[in-house]
């Protein structure tokens, strides 16, 4: 009787990643308020915010704290957790495939400037593109928003 040898299919190892999941999460969430902003409707109010309802948060204006606080971010990252910022939007705009994760940091590496946080902060959508980039690496930020309930 002959031996038959059964090859067991293994899930492709999770690419190692640069930045903590901590962090993309934290940018995924940032990104998404960012991104939730509306033209300015009164370039000059000037009356109280309370008076107005507080539209005013909802409108992206040039001081937005949202803006300073993910542009102070990203700032403050290393060069390779920005690389990695990058290649995870560029994974999430279906520029690339999850199997093409190497070759997507090379690519994010080579066009690695001093203007990071400009660059993503520029992009549409930017909090949907890391989070589909990070889901098709095998990782959610279901966990850490659990935790932040």
């Amino acid at each position: 009787m002959a031996k038959t040898t059964r090859i067991i299919d293994e899930a492709p190892a999770l690419p190692e990643l640069q930045i903590s999941p901590e962090k993309v999460c934290f940018i995924i969430a940032k990104a998404r308020e960012f991104d939730a902003k509306d033209a300015v409707s009164d370039p000059d109010p000037g009356s109280n915010a309370s008076d107005d309802k507080m539209t005013s948060v909802l409108e992206d204006h040039a001081d937005d704290p949202v803006v300073e606080e993910l542009t102070s971010v990203i700032n403050d990252m290393n060069e390779d957790e920005q690389i990695d910022l990058v290649a995870l939007v560029w994974l999430g705009r279906e520029d690339y495939s999850a199997a093409d994760w190497a070759e997507v940091r090379k690519e994010a590496t080579r066009a690695h400037n001093k203007n990071t946080a400009r660059y993503l902060l520029g992009i549409p959508l930017l909090g949907d593109f890391l989070e589909d980039g990070f889901a098709l690496l095998g990782r959610s930020c279901e966990k850490f928003e659990l935790d932040h309930l």
